[in-house]
């Protein structure tokens, strides 16, 4: 995602990106910690469903827009200082999140499709089953669901440590690219 072969003169994320990011930061924690909520509290676990089902959609649909709008616009390039590997690392891990947060709100879609349970994201609105009722189909969808859940909380963890690396001890750039706006712009 990130690229180094030419200066595009672009300092920082467009206006959309930098409102994406932080929007979807926020959700996708909060999507985390609802997930392990769910698995450890018996009592505010109906609760904590009916929230996390909405919120998944709004990260698939927010995800869409944030790589509609990656696609469309340009990005600025990482520091010459950033050395070929931590480019590469970072490329691999935006592609990776981009996949996590358009599949893990679509895996667990499908989840509650094959175990036949409806999609509600609010009282007399339901979503339309994505994958046929089996609970084989159920049981695969879950456990990636879940596994992928727990990549997605390492990769959120390593993104984290990079921007803090960047914005505390090299002080490259990269870190206030998606926090502010260019200076001059």
């Amino acid at each position: 995602m990130h690229t180094q072969q030419k200066h595009t003169g672009v300092q920082s994320f467009n206006f959309a990106a930098r409102l994406l990011h932080w929007l979807m930061a926020v959700l996708i924690l909060a999507m985390l910690f609802i997930g392990v909520g769910m698995m450890s509290s018996l009592s505010l676990r109906p609760w904590l469903i009916d929230l996390h089902r909405p919120l998944g959609i709004a990260i698939l649909l927010l995800a869409i827009l944030r790589l509609g709008n990656r696609l469309l616009s340009t990005t600025p390039p990482l520091p010459a200082s950033v050395p070929y590997w931590q480019a590469m690392a970072a490329q691999v891990s935006h592609l990776l999140l981009y996949l996590l947060m358009l599949c893990l709100p679509l895996l667990g879609w499908a989840t509650l499709s094959a175990g036949n349970w409806p999609v509600t994201m609010f009282a007399g609105w339901n979503l339309p089953p994505i994958a046929p009722v089996s609970s084989a189909l159920y049981a695969w969808f879950r456990a990636a669901h879940g596994l992928f859940a727990w990549v997605l909380f390492l990769l959120v963890l390593g993104h984290l440590c990079a921007a803090l690396i960047h914005a505390w001890i090299y002080r490259d750039g990269v870190f206030s690219s998606i926090t502010r706006k260019a200076r001059g712009k």
